[in-house]
């Protein structure tokens, strides 16, 4: 070891597991009061929330959900790919695509990183997500959403709906109105857009607000 270095020391081994897991709780609890959850089929209740991890990362956007639920879809679809039943049947390597599809794909967090959890400005609440009609183009859904001070502002998504970028000096109380297959033109001017049809050219050079990248993080209990 290099002269005047002290050895580095995890932050994992500076307290028992079960404290950092007493205070997990607290802070898995607090969500679960807190926030409405996403129901799903198949990963069940997710919570949106943001994140403050030990060493101080924050996390704006992240999704709690169910780590036992997590573990049994693991196991049935690596069963699934093993037995030929799997959606990757007949491809190259299977079994490795699988497996790489829960460890090497999509952004993860520990649970034993985690100091605190809020509710997030970015999650898009369910009074207005059950607002938002099906796809405007396939793969694509685009809205307008008009705010309280008569202000109106285009958003868009392919399938993603957890979390959205924001204007400046705005959150989701502000929405008035809904505007489905719609959108804001470059002169200010709510434009529809037809269903199944391409969208305009100037659709996708105007001002649009989309969906933020988010983290998840598996825990025990929900």
């Amino acid at each position: 070891m290099a002269k005047g270095l002290a050895p580095v020391t995890s932050h994992r081994s500076l307290a028992p597991s079960s404290v950092s897991r007493g205070t997990a709780w607290e802070w898995v609890k607090r969500i679960i009061d807190e926030v409405e959850p996403i129901r799903d089929e198949i990963y069940g209740p997710r919570y949106r929330c943001a994140l403050t991890l030990k060493d101080g990362t924050f996390l704006p956007c992240a999704v709690l959900q169910s780590k036992e639920r997590l573990i049994a879809l693991a196991k049935r679809r690596i069963t699934e790919e093993m037995n030929g039943r799997g959606v990757f049947r007949g491809g190259d390597d299977p079994y490795g695509r699988i497996v790489g599809t829960f460890v090497a794909e999509r952004n993860r967090v520990s649970d034993d990183d985690v100091a605190t959890a809020a509710p997030s400005k970015f999650a898009l609440p369910l009074s207005l997500l059950s607002q938002i009609r099906g796809e405007t183009t396939m793969g694509w859904t685009g809205w307008v959403f008009r705010m309280k001070d008569g202000r109106a502002f285009s958003f868009g998504s392919t399938f993603l709906m957890e979390f959205f970028h924001l204007p400046d000096g705005y959150d989701f109380s502000d929405v008035e109105e809904v505007i489905n297959h719609s959108f804001v033109s470059d002169e200010g001017v709510i434009t529809s857009l037809r269903q199944g049809g391409a969208p305009p050219m100037s659709y996708f050079s105007s001002a649009l607000f989309r969906e933020r990248t988010f983290f998840s993080c598996a825990v025990e209990g929900v």
